[in-house]
């Protein structure tokens, strides 16, 4: 019987993603992956979910055994997904991102149909050939913070704006 947290997804080999002279085998980046504390997704080129560590049904309330095979469209409010596939798309089929280096701060969809606040990194993944193969997203929950920022401003605001 697999080992329960292997449910993800389809087990990983990291190995290509690191020099070739590391020290760390693949089963303990394929741990570091499943067990961090920010969510790990990764998407094929057509934008379905491959791999959704454990970090990610924390984020967003789905299990794993629910998401992978599942459209992005799972964690992205509707309004915001013309946008992201026109990105997605273009990233695709050209090979080139402007986000791979940019922490991202997007709203995103909760299982509970709730609303949270993401912040992210993308990363372009590629076959052997160097051809876009889809993407993997650390991403972490900036809901509570994002909200007390909120807080902060109407407060400020109602006390008649930041000080001259």
């Amino acid at each position: 019987m697999a080992d329960e947290r292997d449910r993800g997804g389809e087990a990983a080999c990291w190995a290509h993603l690191v020099d070739a002279a590391s020290p760390l085998p693949d089963a303990v980046l394929a741990q570091l992956v499943r067990d961090a504390g920010d969510a790990v997704v990764v998407a094929d080129p057509a934008g379905f979910i491959t791999f959704w560590n454990l970090a990610a049904e924390r984020v967003f309330g789905w299990p794993a055994s629910e998401a992978v095979g599942q459209s992005l469209d799972l964690i992205i409010p509707e309004r915001q997904r013309g946008r992201h596939w026109a990105g997605y798309e273009a990233v695709m089929a050209t090979g080139e991102t402007r986000c791979g280096e940019d922490l991202l701060q997007v709203p995103a969809v909760h299982a509970d149909g709730g609303r949270r606040s993401i912040a992210f990194t993308v990363t372009l993944l590629r076959d052997e050939a160097g051809n876009p193969s889809g993407i993997a997203a650390i991403i972490r929950d900036e809901t509570r913070r994002w909200n007390e920022e909120r807080a902060l401003r109407q407060r400020l605001a109602e006390l008649g704006g930041p000080p001259s």
